[in-house]
């Protein structure tokens, strides 16, 4: 039996719960997070532990799962696996790149799990994506929009650059989802606005990447949210010399010369469980994992690089 710790008691954490609890090989041990209260309720209503200081969770299990904020995750990461854990952690691993490198060096002296989740990639998006994009020929072009309104934007560290990190940084799936399916990049653009931004808080982003991959694919990444957008935008377009794909929701198209046809998208739903029994079968049975901590790492040094290419005015090359 693997016993589990969480840290964090946001929406992940919740689904997280749910998955160990529902798995006969594992048992959720406890929780620990910043607020003793939301802590305590978060551990009754989920039938375990409450622990008021990380380290003594980390003590207490085999496996430590990362939920909380994102500036937070390459310490308690390191902590738990100088103690000898295995580690599971929400994207990003950390929100500078030296910091994911060092403990992913660390998980592998110890000769420890490190998971980075990308569970966008296990999504019934991105698989309808990947099985559709030989029916486009050679693709050339992609734009992934995800626009989120929030009004009034929630008092939640979500948008606190020090804890977030920049937009790309925290909201990584949305460049990783792409790299997954067009390998390396060659060099990337961006630009990025934050809106009344004061006692590092903001209102309300819009982060705008252009990313020009090494196979000749142009991809337009935008990534906004908070009080200044006003419409709900998810959607997933790619052009390529024999036709297009569109993913507008959880609805799919492919467009070519002899007309529109309907792609089947599997469901959203359940993808925390798939990952959380990903790494179980990994731990008992040494099955491979869906995607490697390497492929994280490569995926922030690109969302850095955007960083960059914000604070410098130019465009920046991937080395």
């Amino acid at each position: 039996m693997i016993r589990v710790g969480l840290v964090g008691t946001g929406y992940a954490a919740k689904l997280r719960a749910e998955a160990v609890n529902q798995d006969d090989r594992a048992t959720l041990v406890g929780v620990t997070g910043h607020q003793p209260d939301k802590t305590a309720e978060f551990g009754r209503t989920h039938h375990t532990q409450a622990f008021n200081i990380s380290q003594e969770l980390i003590n207490a299990v085999d496996l430590v799962i990362l939920c909380g904020v994102n500036s937070e995750h390459s310490q308690v990461a390191r902590s738990a696996l100088e103690s000898g854990r295995h580690v599971v952690v929400e994207y990003p691993l950390a929100i500078d790149f030296h910091s994911a490198q060092s403990a992913i060096e660390l998980a592998r002296s110890q000769n420890r799990l490190l998971h980075v989740e990308h569970i966008e990639i296990l999504g019934g998006v991105h698989q309808a994506f990947l099985r559709s994009l030989s029916q486009i020929g050679t693709p050339f072009y992609a734009r992934y929009i995800t626009l989120t309104p929030q009004n009034p934007a929630p008092a939640k560290w979500t948008y606190n650059p020090s804890l977030f990190g920049f937009p790309l940084v925290g909201a990584l799936s949305r460049l990783h989802r792409l790299i997954h399916a067009f390998g390396q990049v060659q060099s990337v653009s961006c630009q990025n606005r934050y809106w009344n931004l004061q006692n590092d808080r903001y209102t309300g982003c819009m982060c705008k990447a252009q990313l020009n991959f090494q196979n000749g694919v142009i991809a337009d990444v935008i990534y906004g949210k908070g009080e200044t957008i006003w419409t709900s935008e998810r959607k997933l377009e790619v052009q390529g010399d024999r036709g297009a794909l569109i993913f507008d929701g959880d609805r799919g198209a492919l467009i070519n010369s002899e007309g529109v046809s309907e792609i089947e998208v599997g469901a959203r739903r359940g993808l925390f469980t798939k990952d959380t029994s990903a790494v179980l079968d990994y731990l008992t049975n040494g099955t491979p994992l869906y995607v490697q901590p390497e492929e994280s790492l490569y995926t922030l040094r690109v969302a850095i690089a955007a960083q960059r290419a914000v604070e410098q005015g130019q465009t920046v090359s991937i080395d």
